[in-house]
């Protein structure tokens, strides 16, 4: 099994999927990018709609160009149609965890509530592996924007987790 954990429409997950040797040895491949959108749609209703919350701003175009190419999936037709927007922190990867720890929950927390300001996000995708196992600031950030009974109820999808659940139940298949 192969995990590109790079939270990008990255061309490597594409590459890998389609050689030969990968298809016949039956190996399983996707990207955090990909896992977390079938994830998140997959944890939320139908009047619901999912966002980005990414490192720095060349990611909004980015990401939101990555969604709009993705295509239908299966039961969920077309992501951007469920699709909320991009918010990010102005921080890089590498930021993220050298950076002053109470910067990054700042810029963390804006950026969240910024996304959630946009009306109806079932789930917020964190939009960098560097960003796997800050879910409890993307919390935090939920609770203050949308109070406490509605900001526990926002889905907070971290890609690397998303991709290796992914991954094992392709393996299950």
């Amino acid at each position: 099994m192969f995990l590109v954990a790079c939270y990008s429409e990255h061309p490597l997950t594409q590459w890998l999927q389609e050689q030969p040797i990968i298809r016949e040895k039956g190996k399983a491949v996707t990207g955090i990018f990909e896992a977390s959108v079938a994830c998140s749609l997959d944890t939320i209703d139908d009047t619901k709609k999912f966002g980005i919350v990414s490192t720095g701003k060349a990611w909004e175009a980015l990401l939101t160009k990555a969604v709009e190419s993705l295509p239908d999936m299966d039961k969920y037709g077309s992501p951007s149609k469920r699709f909320g927007g991009v918010e990010t922190t102005g921080l890089n990867a590498t930021e993220l965890h050298y950076a002053d720890p109470e910067l990054v929950r700042q810029k963390m927390d804006e950026a969240t509530r910024r996304l959630l300001k946009r009306g109806g996000i079932g789930a917020v995708c964190l939009g960098c592996a560097g960003m796997a196992g800050m879910d409890a600031i993307v919390r935090e950030g939920c609770v203050k924007e949308l109070g406490k009974e509605k900001g526990e109820q926002v889905k907070i999808i971290d890609g690397v987790q998303a991709g290796i659940v992914f991954l094992h139940a392709q393996i299950g298949l």
